[in-house]
């Protein structure tokens, strides 16, 4: 698969801890080879999936089959605001 990171998303990445950045980036480039990793649909009005990385969300969408927008990362009390 191809993950394709929004301006949105790679603004939260920077702002993270380095550490913290690189556990977020490893988990969807995990995800993006092998499937796995805890993904979940989001509900409405809420739109896309968001995949759990620690206290961190990743929030995406499937365009393609093989191609993953990631929209945001944000902590877990902020990701579905």
């Amino acid at each position: 698969m191809i993950v394709v990171w929004q301006p949105p998303a790679r603004r939260d990445l920077r702002r993270l801890d380095p550490p913290i950045a690189r556990q977020v980036r490893d988990a969807v480039l995990r995800f993006a080879a092998t499937g796995q990793g805890d993904v979940s649909r989001l509900r409405p009005p809420l739109e896309g999936y968001r995949l759990r990385s620690g206290d961190w969300r990743v929030r995406f969408r499937f365009d393609a089959p093989d191609l993953i927008h990631v929209e945001h990362v944000r902590h877990r009390s902020q990701a579905y605001r």
